[in-house]
């Protein structure tokens, strides 16, 4: 499946929830508890899948809010292992509930996760997120043991409470297969971005020259890769404000009241209830006419991009 710019789609993100059990302070610190909000079932999650795939799409990632807040996750997981045309399914997670589902997540077809941690300090973690450190720790050790390979770390830098442990952070790619990704914050939702760091690849490739560049592990990703020469791990940068990689984006998206959006720093959506209710064909015509209106770059600079937060469209 291409769009108009002859970019091959393959990647879905799959939003399978609002609901959050953190309120990051990039992210949605203002809101109180989240209350459930209308999301497909697993049946019809399942169907945008299969639809998708016949469209060419060979990787899938489940995001929320917080996916394992999802009583049927596990079945998800396995309605799409059940799909041959899948070859890849990931899911990114804040993992204050991962040490309790990480193998039977495995069993039923996962194949890695994204955790996000934000800092490696308790106080700090409890500050930027309101979650519990040790809650991450037993989560990482739980998806080693299961085989979650490679486990990507995501850490968004704010200035005045994570920037100096940059240090901390390499250091864990040392004896562990961890991908150390540090994300550039994009500007949807709250977060004040005289807070946020722009992610300085230069200046931390000066300050560690030991890390070198390596080949992506998938085409299309977004990350550029680095790594010490012995160290189980990878380093990488996510920039999609300074180094923008709508050129060879891959990716569309489906929120989880079963919106889809071609391009994240875009406002542009289309409902696929309707779809659902048609019937299968349906859906995949309604999702093909969708992609043909993929833009050729994101607008994240635009100051009216804030309709729905990063939780809401998927993290």
């Amino acid at each position: 499946m291409f769009d108009n710019f002859g970019r091959e789609i393959s990647y879905l993100r799959l939003s399978v929830t609002e609901r959050c059990t953190l309120r990051c302070t990039y992210c949605r610190a203002s809101e109180d508890l989240c209350p459930k909000q209308v999301e497909l079932n697993a049946r019809d999650l399942v169907r945008i899948v299969y639809a998708c795939a016949d469209l060419g799409i060979t990787r899938v990632r489940l995001t929320g809010g917080e996916p394992l807040l999802r009583r049927d996750i596990v079945q998800i997981v396995s309605g799409i292992r059940a799909n041959s045309k899948i070859r890849d399914i990931s899911l990114t997670t804040n993992a204050q509930m991962l040490a309790e589902y990480a193998a039977e997540l495995k069993q039923a077809g996962l194949d890695r996760v994204n955790i996000s941690l934000d800092s490696l300090k308790p106080d700090v973690f409890y500050q930027m997120t309101g979650g519990d450190l040790e809650k991450v720790k037993a989560g990482i050790t739980a998806s080693i043991d299961a085989g979650l390979y490679p486990i990507k770390i995501n850490v968004v830098l704010v200035r005045g409470l994570n920037d100096l442990e940059v240090d901390d952070f390499i250091a864990l790619t040392r004896d562990h297969a961890l991908d150390v990704r540090f994300i550039e914050y994009m500007p949807i939702g709250e977060g004040s971005q005289s807070e946020i760091l722009r992610v300085d690849n230069l200046k931390i490739l000066q300050e560690h020259p030991s890390l070198q560049p390596v080949s992506p592990r998938n085409t299309g990703q977004p990350s550029r890769d680095y790594q010490i020469q012995g160290y189980k791990g990878r380093v990488g940068f996510i920039s999609p404000i300074s180094h923008q990689f709508c050129a060879d984006c891959n990716r569309i998206r489906v929120m989880s009241d079963g919106t889809l959006r071609t391009c994240l720093g875009q406002e542009q959506e289309v409902s696929l209830v309707q779809a659902l209710a048609d019937g299968d064909e349906a859906l995949k015509e309604k999702i093909r006419a969708a992609v043909l209106t993929k833009p050729a770059g994101h607008n994240f600079r635009s100051a009216h991009l804030n309709a729905r937060g990063m939780s809401k469209i998927g993290g």
